[in-house]
């Protein structure tokens, strides 16, 4: 059902349903802007691989100047590495025996740096560093309002002393992810505002740690919706968006791009319409992300072939290989008709695909596989 492309491509409605999208020209155009943005400030750009999880769309950010890759798990800092890409950041603990093994092999290729924050965390990486004589570059993962992983603001000079005294462990710098902004909702300017104190808040932790004699070059803010704001706080280095590459409905929900800007699309057809109200396609949960964060519940923005909103109709729920469609717009969906659906959140909707075909114009011209997965 996903057969290698032939020269010239083919016509949406040729390709099996349901399939995931990525417009290439959409897609180029987020990548230029982000970092023409960044860069114009000076600050390095550092996008999250779990966007895409696919070295095609990697490449063209490298293209565009990203310095190197955020990861989240052991698979995607791997595939990085095998890649060639030799700057790898992986914001997350590494915790339990496989997770530490794998660590100290990558650390051994050279090019990764970890985030930690707790002795907890750290003490068994340092202890296997040690014993195979390669050292650990870390950041300080920093809490500036998500309370998810990190030590508060107050917590970071003394926390950067104990982690910095275990063998092996060289510190690089403070990191935070400004994730807490998303309960602004449309609000932007409480957003922007937020996003604006979560880089003063790193960048005065930075500043807090040389003045206790640590190194602290790199002062890494991370998230697209504060990719406007964080970046841009005196003393920040870095920014790590990652949804941006392809934008979905929540980012629209946010504020942080227009419809017009999501690249990614899951194309499906009408399969069913028995009942007045209600039509079944073939892109369920299985094809979707459930995320809803921004988006009133529903699955994503249902849009015609050629990517425009449909007026009247929600993707309202789904089943594993069905999804429901309800709405007064509905009474104008016939059976067999292709649609394409904007996805609430982009970087979980990747994760559900083992391939992505990039679209020029109307047309699927190249399929592309994603790797990394869960």
């Amino acid at each position: 059902m996903n057969p290698d492309l032939p020269p010239g491509g083919l016509p949406l409605d040729a390709l099996p349903t349901p399939a995931l999208l990525v417009d290439r020209a959409r897609m180029e155009a987020n990548l230029a802007a982000m970092a023409s943005s960044i860069g114009a400030a000076g600050i390095a750009l550092r996008p999250h691989f779990k966007t895409s999880k696919c070295l095609a769309v990697a490449r063209r950010q490298l293209a565009h100047g990203a310095t190197g890759f955020t990861c989240a798990t052991p698979p995607e800092v791997g595939l990085l590495q095998e890649a060639g890409v030799d700057d790898v950041l992986w914001a997350h603990q590494p915790v339990g025996p496989a997770k530490v093994a794998f660590a100290v092999q990558a650390l051994a290729r050279g090019g990764l740096t970890i985030a930690l924050d707790s002795l907890e965390a750290a003490g068994p990486l340092s202890d296997a560093a040690s014993s195979s004589g390669v050292t650990v570059p870390f950041v300080l993962e920093v809490d500036t309002g998500l309370h998810r992983a990190g030590v508060d603001p107050g917590k970071a000079v003394e926390s950067a002393g104990a982690l910095s005294a275990l063998p092996a462990l060289e510190m690089r710098g403070v990191l935070t992810h400004e994730g807490h902004l998303a309960a602004h909702g449309p609000d932007r300017p409480g957003l922007e505002a937020a996003g604006d104190l979560a880089g003063r808040t790193l960048a005065q932790v930075a500043e807090a740690l040389r003045t206790a004699g640590h190194e602290c070059p790199l002062v890494s803010v991370g998230s697209t919706p504060g990719a406007t704001s964080a970046p841009f706080a005196a003393g920040v280095t870095e920014a790590r968006p990652g949804t941006y590459v392809y934008y979905d409905a929540n980012q629209v929900g946010l504020g942080s791009a227009g419809i017009d800007q999501c690249a990614q699309t899951v194309l499906t057809r009408v399969t069913s319409a028995q009942r007045p109200g209600t039509v079944i396609i073939d892109a369920g949960i299985k094809a979707m992300s459930s995320d809803s964060v921004a988006t009133a519940g529903t699955l994503g923005v249902v849009c015609d072939a050629a990517g425009a909103p449909l007026d009247g109709v929600e993707f309202t729920g789904g089943n594993e290989e069905h999804g429901y469609l309800t709405g007064p717009g509905t009474a104008g969906l016939r059976v067999g008709d292709l649609l394409r659906v904007v996805p609430n959140h982009a970087c979980g909707t990747t994760n559900m695909w083992s391939a992505l075909y990039f679209v020029d114009g109307d047309r699927a011209a190249e399929r592309q596989p994603i790797r990394a997965r869960h």
